[in-house]
C-alpha cells in the first residue's frame, strides 16, 4: 500500500537586504514518502533564496516535467525554474530552454562535486543556468531543524544565509559553481 505525504506547514519570513525583499509566506508542503528532511528544508531554502510574490512549491518529486519551485508570469510563461539535486544534461537542456531563468541547487557532498565535475563542460551554453552548492555539513543542520509545524525566519545579506527557527540557527554558505549571465 501506497504510503501519503505527510503536510508541513510553514511560516517563512524572508528578509534578503541583497535584494529588498521583506515578506511572510505561509506555506503548506506535502513532502513525498520518499523525501528526505534534507530535501525538504532545502526546498523552503531554496524559496527563500528566491522568494517572490509569484514563486510557488509545485507537485515536486511526484511529477517529472516540473521543478521543485517555479515562477511563472501573469500571462504564464515560466520566469523561473528551481530544481533540487543532481539533474542530467538532458534536464538542464530542457529545463533552460522553458524558462527565463533556471537554477539548480545540488546537494549531496562529494556526489554533488562529482556530479559537477562530470557536467560543468556541456552547461557553458547556458546563459540563463545559476548553478549554486550547499556543502553538506550545512544541510545536514538545516535537515535538523525539520518539524511539522514551523516558523522559519531567513536572513540574506551580503551573500550570506542565516536560517533562524526558536533558539537554533543555522548559517548556510552558497558556493555559486555557475552564474547566469
Amino acid at each position: 500500500m501506497a504510503q501519503n505525504a505527510t503536510i508541513y506547514k510553514v511560516e517563512l519570513s524572508v528578509s534578503d537586504m541583497d535584494r529588498h525583499y521583506y515578506e511572510t509566506h505561509k506555506l503548506t508542503i506535502a513532502k513525498h514518502p520518499s523525501e528526505t528532511d534534507e530535501r525538504l528544508m532545502l526546498r523552503l531554502a531554496a524559496f527563500a533564496l528566491n522568494a517572490h510574490e509569484h514563486l510557488e512549491m509545485t507537485k515536486g518529486l511526484s511529477t517529472d516535467d516540473e521543478p521543485d519551485i517555479w515562477q511563472k508570469s501573469l500571462s504564464g510563461e515560466l520566469d523561473v525554474w528551481i530544481t533540487l539535486g543532481l539533474p542530467s544534461e538532458k534536464v538542464l537542456r530542457q529545463s533552460c530552454n522553458k524558462a527565463a531563468k533556471v537554477v539548480v541547487y545540488p546537494y549531496g557532498g562529494r556526489t554533488a562535486e562529482v556530479w559537477w565535475d562530470k557536467i560543468k563542460n556541456s552547461t557553458t551554453r547556458f546563459d540563463n543556468l545559476e548553478v549554486v552548492n550547499l556543502p553538506e555539513a550545512d544541510t545536514k543542520a538545516l535537515a535538523d531543524l525539520a518539524n511539522r509545524a514551523m516558523k522559519l525566519q531567513v536572513m540574506i545579506q551580503d551573500g550570506e544565509v542565516t536560517v533562524n527557527l526558536e533558539e537554533a540557527l543555522v548559517t548556510l554558505t552558497l558556493d555559486r559553481w555557475k552564474s547566469a549571465a
